[in-house]
């Protein structure tokens, strides 16, 4: 280090200042959330606990002998209760996708990041994760404390305990997601015989893996750098929309005070500048700087807020969910429900509903059975012994259903075409396919050169509702 003084040309001391480098890289801070009580922490209670026993429960349900909800990858098969799909059902998974894409553009646009609060995965199992860690190691001053505090046994003790559950949470989710796509119950037969696969070990501990770092170790990082919906949620607000605001003419200026002063007659708004608002925050930010894209929506300032109000004897609703326009007073709270029928609300419902009732009608009246026709390349037309015109096909058919479905095989569309199988009538067992090798046979004056359209039929023996027929062509010579 140079010396505090110099000498210049002139002979004049002169001070050196040591220029300090600034980092642009904020280090993070460990968030300490309080816990909250209230109306919508009863809210988040009651949604994480009916998402779980949806997501745990759903792969033990059974559905004629098999699991209700199973994505059998292995044999190209999606059951949904009663519903079988195909590889060939790819349209239903794109009407979901778009289903749940336009569904959250209403959602987001009706009641802002209210999904994040409540029902996301990633909130779901931190609020499951600080569940463990309050019971484990007390409230947010015993957690500071611990944590500032030297390393013990006890310090050691509750840090492995903390984290044995995670890991055991993040476990069984782990070996439930690998239950939609295997029978669960031979999944964890597997893991207590140690005979489990090596993908199917893999994502167990993949998904436990993600779960224990997302929602034990990063949690508020997620939702704050890593989240996409974070980042675009702003195109979908608008003044509208409901957020979560702190009533800024009410509460400034704010101050503490003690309990039962009148806030006006000492000058000051009814925030009490506890600073409650921000320890509850499972994000760490504070709700009376105005919206950010931080905010998940989950109201626990709300609750704390509402908690002081109470305490001190003045009205609920400092930190409320309201909009915008209504915090301006461009209209009264009341009529927020009135405002849902603006164009862009309007827009992505009919988008949302059209989508839902096309998919629904189709499957509603879709066919327990698909044809599908391939020609036989290798011998496009020969003739007969008898003077025929012949064609080879093989007819695949799939029976979408979960009973047996006997059908009869025929063929029509040129002048005098027949049949030619050795199973003219096919029985296909539940949710089963076979390939029918057939020939059809054509007079040649009914078969001029070139290609003829024909169809080949299917229909229920026993008089059901199979009414199948799918066009190919017929190659005369």
């Amino acid at each position: 280090m140079s010396d505090p003084q110099q000498q210049d040309p002139d002979n004049k001391p002169r001070k050196v200042v040591e220029i300090q480098p600034i980092s642009l890289y904020e280090s993070h801070k460990k968030i300490y959330a309080r816990q909250a009580w209230g109306v919508f922490a009863n809210w988040r209670i009651a949604l994480v606990v009916l998402t779980q026993l949806v997501y745990f429960g759903l792969p033990w349900l059974t559905w004629n002998d098999r699991p209700a909800v199973l994505f059998d990858l292995m044999n190209r098969k999606f059951y949904l209760f009663g519903l079988t799909l195909f590889p060939q059902d790819f349209i239903y998974l794109a009407a979901l996708l778009i289903s749940c894409a336009f569904g959250l553009f209403v959602w987001t646009t009706i009641a802002g990041r209210l999904w994040c609060g409540y029902a996301c995965p990633q909130t779901v199992y931190t609020e499951i994760m600080m569940w463990i860690e309050n019971l484990v190691e007390g409230d947010r001053n015993k957690r500071i404390k611990l944590d500032k505090g030297p390393l013990t046994a006890t310090k050691i003790g509750k840090k492995t305990v903390k984290h044995a559950l995670w890991i055991a949470v993040s476990l069984l989710s782990g070996i439930t997601l690998v239950g939609y796509f295997l029978p669960i119950r031979s999944v964890f037969g597997d893991l207590v015989s140690l005979n489990v696969a090596g993908w199917e070990a893999f994502w167990v501990f993949f998904y436990a893996g993600a779960t224990y770092l997302f929602a034990g170790m990063l949690r508020e990082q997620v939702c704050k750098y890593m989240c996409p919906y974070a980042r675009f949620q702003s195109v979908m607000f608008d003044a509208d929309t409901l957020i979560i605001s702190y009533d800024a003419e009410r509460g400034e200026p704010r101050g503490a005070r003690k309990k039962g002063v009148d806030a006006h007659a000492a000058g000051k708004g009814d925030c009490v500048n506890c600073g409650i608002c921000v320890q509850v925050c499972p994000t760490g930010i504070d709700i009376r700087d105005g919206l950010q894209y931080e905010c998940i929506g989950c109201a626990a300032c709300i609750d704390a807020c509402d908690d002081v109000m109470d305490k001190m004897g003045y009205p609920r609703g400092l930190i409320r969910y309201t909009t915008e326009s209504a915090l301006e007073k461009k209209y009264p709270e009341s009529a927020i429900l009135t405002r849902l029928k603006r164009p862009r609300v309007v827009m992505y419902a009919v988008v949302l509903l059209t989508v839902l009732g096309v998919a629904m009608t189709s499957l509603v009246m879709r066919q327990p059975m698909r044809l599908d026709i391939v020609r036989d390349r290798a011998s496009l037309v020969r003739e007969t012994d008898e003077g025929m015109l012949e064609n080879t096909y093989n007819l695949r058919l799939i029976n979408l259903s979960e009973k047996p479905q006997q059908v009869r095989l025929g063929v029509d569309g040129l002048e005098g075409i027949k049949l030619v199988t050795d199973t003219p009538v096919v029985t296909i067992g539940p949710t089963g396919n076979e390939v029918i090798t057939v020939h059809a046979q054509v007079d040649p004056e009914a078969a001029t050169s070139g290609s003829h359209p024909i169809h080949f039929t299917a229909t229920s023996v026993d008089g059901g509702s199979i009414s199948l027929s799918e066009k190919s062509s017929f190659i005369g010579e």
